[in-house]
């Protein structure tokens, strides 16, 4: 679509140009061919933060809605780039910890110089310290709560002013859906949810506090949301389960995201098979079974021991990771990049030097985690890896639903705690690489956006009986 490739482009250059894309013939007729949806109010605290999940799942889904004849207005936290193509609104959150979270994204904005962020961060975190202190003493929740306040405020200011037929809060931030309960009750219009992860699970529990939040808000948007969506078929199950009054309301769609500008990167082979990962690592996802997998291979076949390489972006080594070399040594092998920033000599950003990376690697590795978050949980990277048309190795648990994706694609899919049989495909994976190569996978049939949209806009479209009904009935 030509007008989908003119705003990515632009808004990735950042160009003052939505006027002209606004009005671009291409985007104009195929607008016409779609009756108008009106105006929808759009929460999302992580809206245009380059390089998020919680922030590309929204994003991404902007042209589409302008093409499904919807009128954007978008309600932000002050952490992303202020969008220059549609009604862009940014608030702060009120609490002194959202403000530390706020601010520490926006220095990394403005400020390059590793030296003064470290300065500046300082020094705002020391006049925060004891208001975050008394905070932290009496109030348990996440970093992002306080942030519905200022949101319901600039929200309810525009929805005076522009009328939207649709209010839309969409995660990360579970203060955005408690913006969207609060205003779709004082201005009776109907209210969507977009939940990217589910809010309780299994055994989770942060403190009572933070678990007291999230079910007061889960039971909201069940209960009130005149449509409610998860990604995963088991997240959707277990919150229907907890919540019966959802009923027919509820809702799977995934995601996907938009198809990613890989440039002129293409795959070929190199002197080593290179092991990918992108995003983030952490305790509950780390590379410790792969490493001991790995670790092991290496010790029976030590021929591949300089014919390998493990390369890290977008994240270092967690501390379980690493603690898992200090036990089984890779030395050499694991190559740490982490958080790539905009190559001056080519222009190129963080975000599009990863996607590169991605497109020519040979096995990009997809990590699950292995506690009970994960059986209603799919990595988001996923979408992007399926765009980038590489073997995927993933180290799944207990998730069917992940596991026939990738299945039904002709990737790998390892019990992700299961050391011999991860052994057993790396060196399946091994011997492939060395007689030829890792050839693209053609069946990996990508999620789009557009899809997404359109099941989205479907949905909203079967409220209108409803919604107009309503509005009678008051009048």
């Amino acid at each position: 679509m030509k007008f989908w490739r003119q705003w990515r482009s632009a808004w990735q250059a950042r160009l003052p140009t939505h006027r002209t894309l606004m009005h671009d013939n291409d985007m104009t007729k195929t607008i016409q061919l779609n009756k108008s949806r009106g105006k929808w109010l759009i929460l999302s605290h992580a809206f245009n933060m380059d390089g998020r999940a919680a922030s590309q799942t929204i994003t991404d889904k902007i042209p589409f809605l302008i093409q499904q004849g919807i009128t954007p207005i978008v309600v932000s936290a002050q952490t992303g780039t202020k969008d220059i193509f549609i009604e862009h609104h940014q608030v702060s959150a009120i609490a002194p910890s959202g403000l530390k979270f706020d601010m520490r994204h926006i220095l990394k904005k403005y400020l390059r110089n590793p030296l003064a962020f470290k300065i500046v961060r300082g020094l705002f975190s020391l006049v925060l310290l004891p208001f975050y202190l008394l905070e932290r003493t009496f109030i348990h929740l996440e970093s992002q709560w306080s942030w519905f306040v200022m949101a319901y405020i600039k929200g309810a200011a525009l929805i005076r002013k522009h009328n939207p037929t649709i209010i839309y809060s969409t995660g990360g931030a579970n203060s955005a859906h408690l913006a969207g309960f609060l205003l779709a009750r004082r201005y009776h219009i109907p209210w969507i949810a977009e939940l990217h992860d589910p809010m309780i699970h299994g055994e989770w529990r942060n403190s009572r506090m933070a678990y007291g939040w999230a079910k007061y808000l889960e039971q909201k948007i069940c209960k009130h949301a005149s449509v409610a969506w998860w990604f995963t078929e088991m997240a959707l199950a277990r919150a229907s389960e907890r919540n019966p009054d959802l009923g027919s309301r509820g809702h799977m769609i995934i995601p996907g995201v938009a198809a990613p500008d890989f440039q002129d990167a293409v795959y070929k082979k190199k002197e080593r098979l290179h092991f990918t990962h992108c995003g983030s690592l952490a305790e509950t996802r780390n590379l410790a079974v792969f490493i001991e997998a790995l670790h092991g291979v290496l010790e029976k076949d030590p021929q591949y021991g300089n014919k390998v390489q493990i390369d890290i972006y977008s994240s270092k080594l967690d501390s379980v990771s690493r603690e898992a070399l200090t036990r089984f040594p890779l030395p050499g092998i694991v190559v740490e990049h982490g958080r790539l920033e905009t190559d001056l000599a080519t222009g190129k950003s963080g975000r599009q030097q990863v996607l590169e990376a991605m497109r020519r690697s040979d096995v990009l590795l997809l990590l699950h985690g292995s506690d009970p978050f994960c059986e209603e949980y799919i990595p988001s990277k996923l979408f992007e890896y399926l765009w980038a048309k590489r073997p995927i190795l993933g180290l799944i648990w207990r998730n069917a639903q992940l596991e026939n994706i990738l299945n039904e694609r002709q990737h790998t899919v390892v019990n992700a705690l299961d050391v011999v049989d991860l052994q057993n495909k790396l060196l399946e994976k091994l011997n492939n690489w060395e007689t030829s190569e890792l050839p693209d996978n053609p069946k990996s049939t990508p999620f789009t956006v557009e899809d997404a949209v359109s099941k989205i806009v479907t949905l909203v479209d079967n409220l209108t009986p409803q919604r107009d009904s309503k509005r009678h009935g008051q009048h």
